[in-house]
């Protein structure tokens, strides 16, 4: 697996954007996605509802959604070695709204499964952090998320209990799910820092998720879970139910507001691994790893944490329609040096939505990320060259600038050129045979479809 983040839910199934500040609780139970009509409904007609299955179904409480997105992929210049990719994901979510099914109020159950398949540019071709498709990863079928959820006190608190992702619902942003790079859904300071990238796409583990809506305007979640997707076990098919390790928690705080018609949002959460991570430069005994007298090996630290913030606002709603106009988003992030590879993230973008007269769900795009290599990693790099004497690149930092239009060709169905620039892959690092990874540009054709 490529780290730089997984993407959340909305944009694993086609990278649909919310133009408004969500004020529901994101872990209350409620309708199932593909409970209202779906958009390729409208173009299928009665064949959208499968022989009256479909309608069936959901008379009963019971909902599916199909959806699918390939991509073309091709760095024209730098990397480690230019080429074109396809990649595709095909993801399978099934809801049952459990009080009509057998009268169970307030609960809901969800599974989704997911068919990953392709080469990824980031694995083959980029050796970057900030993984260029959130797409990416190791082809296989597998289980997604498992999860039971009961809500009480008139939706005020949820208690979710299952096979959990948390890119699903923490560092969200209501205006990031339309870029493509894996960054703008779980940013990268998380996916490198985790171990194999944590409980976020493709990956789940076994958890807990408490939500608590005191007012529509406030919200709080925790979730604990398995910190490693794997521990002592494969994981190959998204079916490792066991507890092993260490766990992992991360809580979120949420606050909605509005100015006028513009909604906006402001998060400030963080989490804790409990396992042990490696020094970034010094042995137990105090000496740089790359000194030769030394064992080699950074010694340990119990645990690791990050805490991040994020802003969403909505900048211009332009009049007479539900969520067309200009919206905002920024993401900040801090992880202790001494056990981290990237130490400071930045992120932020700004996306459209109906800019072109006549197509109201076009979305335009273009956003920016930054992730700064720990000041211990860079103090390795230096140790290496001053006790080897080889010339080597220092690691400093690892950017990009995306910029994408993604437009509805019918409903349930986009089409979304991309572009992206990433500067110092894998933040300034050597390639095999020893010069530095030049920058690399991305052009990419997105096409996604919902049934």
């Amino acid at each position: 697996m490529r780290y730089g983040g997984a993407v959340r839910r909305d944009a694993r199934s086609g990278g649909g954007t919310a133009y408004a500040a969500d004020t529901a609780v994101a872990g209350t139970a409620k309708p199932a996605p593909a409970a209202e009509e779906t958009p390729i409904e409208s173009v299928l007609g009665p064949y959208a509802d499968l022989g009256g299955l479909r309608s069936a179904l959901k008379e009963k409480g019971i909902t599916f959604e199909l959806n699918y997105t390939g991509e073309v992929l091709s760095n024209t210049s730098g990397g480690v070695k230019r080429g074109t990719i396809y990649d595709g994901l095909l993801k399978l979510d099934v809801d049952a709204d459990l009080g009509k099914l057998v009268g169970w109020n307030g609960a809901t159950f969800h599974v989704s499964a997911l068919q990953i398949h392709g080469r990824g540019l980031s694995t083959y071709n980029l050796e970057n952090l900030m993984t260029a498709s959130n797409i990416e990863a190791v082809p296989s079928t597998r289980l997604d998320e498992l999860w039971l959820e009961q809500s009480i006190l008139g939706d005020k608190v949820a208690v979710r209990i299952g096979m959990l992702a948390a890119d699903s619902t923490f560092l969200a942003s209501d205006y990031a799910g339309t870029f493509v790079n894996a960054t703008f859904g779980f940013p990268a300071i998380a996916g490198v820092a985790l171990p194999n990238g944590g409980p976020a796409y493709p990956y789940t583990t076994p958890g807990v998720l408490v939500t608590l809506k005191p007012t529509d305007a406030l919200s709080f979640m925790v979730e604990v879970q398995g910190s490693d997707p794997f521990g002592d076990h494969s994981n190959n098919y998204g079916a490792n139910f066991r507890l092993d390790g260490s766990a992992f928690v991360i809580a979120e705080g949420k606050y909605s507001y509005k100015i006028g018609d513009l909604p906006g949002a402001v998060h400030i959460g963080g989490w804790y691994d409990g396992d042990n991570f490696a020094d970034q430069r010094f042995t137990a005994a105090g000496l740089s790893i790359a000194d030769p007298a030394g064992s080699g090996e950074g010694k340990w630290h119990r645990g690791n944490y990050s805490l991040y913030a994020m802003l969403d606002q909505m900048l211009y709603h332009v009049p007479g329609t539900d969520d067309q106009g200009l919206g905002m988003f920024v993401r900040a992030a801090y992880s202790p040096p001494n056990r981290n590879l990237v130490d400071v993230y930045v992120d932020g973008g700004f996306t459209y939505k109906g800019l072109i007269p006549g197509r109201p769900n076009d979305v335009l795009g273009i956003a920016g990320a930054y992730a700064h290599i720990s000041g211990d990693v860079a103090g390795l790099d230096r140790d290496t060259i001053a006790f080897t004497g080889t010339p080597m690149p220092v690691r400093d930092y690892e950017a990009l600038i995306e910029a994408t239009y993604q437009a509805e060709i019918v409903p349930g169905l986009t089409m979304q050129p991309d572009f992206q620039y990433i500067f110092h892959p894998g933040g300034n690092v050597a390639d095999a045979s020893g010069r530095k990874i030049k920058d690399a540009a991305v052009f990419g054709l997105r096409f996604a479809m919902k049934f």
